[in-house]
């Protein structure tokens, strides 16, 4: 009978890769949840049909995505569930792509958020009241605020209303989705972030240009402080 358990033994072949994604099939086809524990090292090595040295390599780059604890002395944790287990070269190709597209994000933002302040109306103000709210009990119910997030900046960039900038970032959506996904999956990060946005919106509603600008330019300079970005793929990944 052939063994489908995503803990089978693994052939030699892209070991290296093989054994992300096999440890990411075992959090899926077993809802491992975030703070829970893998089973044990030597209970995994033996399971995968690998040293523990290959094993190790596996985890440590996991670990640096941002995807795993590892607690010396107390096991292997989920620290996050979306994207786990994605194939190396897709990691690799988003990896190289951050950064241009959190440039972008500050070049076009922070001037967007610098006209908010001027041009804002109420009515601006209750859409960026609002999705705030909608963050921040999507984070009191242990969520990562996505949708709240992403309303907020949509809001942002209507009171600048410029229809220019506003398509030309509205162009950008999926790849400012990668970043948004990368940001609210750091430890903590969702509830820094509702803070930075709340800093955005006091300076906006205030008619503070530049405190707006400024305001927005370092909460997208703390979206660019991501676990994938610290990451070093592997020689000859990059």
């Amino acid at each position: 009978m052939t063994d489908t358990s995503p803990l089978r033994p693994l052939g030699r072949t892209r070991l290296y890769e093989d054994l992300i994604e096999r440890l990411g099939e075992f959090v899926i086809r077993t809802n491992l949840d975030v703070g829970e524990r893998f089973p044990p090292e030597r209970e995994l090595a033996s399971r995968l049909g690998v040293s523990r040295a290959s094993l190790r390599q596996a985890l440590a780059v996991l670990e640096a995505q941002g995807f795993i604890e590892v607690r010396h002395g107390g096991g292997v944790f989920l620290r996050r569930r979306r994207g786990f287990g994605g194939v190396l070269h897709k990691l690799v190709e988003r990896r190289a792509r951050l950064p241009e597209v959190l440039e972008a994000r500050e070049l076009l933002e922070v001037g967007l958020a610098e006209l908010a302040a001027a041009r804002r109306t109420n009515a601006d103000l209750e859409a960026m009241r609002a999705a705030l709210a909608q963050m921040e009990a999507d984070v009191n119910a242990a969520g990562l605020g996505f949708d709240g997030d992403a309303a907020f900046h949509h809001a942002v960039h209507r009171a600048g209303n410029n229809k220019v900038l506003e398509h030309v970032i509205d162009g950008l959506a999926d790849a400012i989705h990668e970043t948004r996904i990368e940001s609210l999956s750091e430890p903590e990060r969702p509830r820094q972030s509702l803070m930075a946005h709340q800093r955005i919106l006091d300076a906006i509603e205030a008619r503070q240009a530049a405190g707006a600008a400024e305001a927005m330019r370092a909460h997208l300079r703390q979206v660019s402080d991501v676990a994938l970005l610290r990451w070093e793929p592997p020689a000859g990944e990059d």
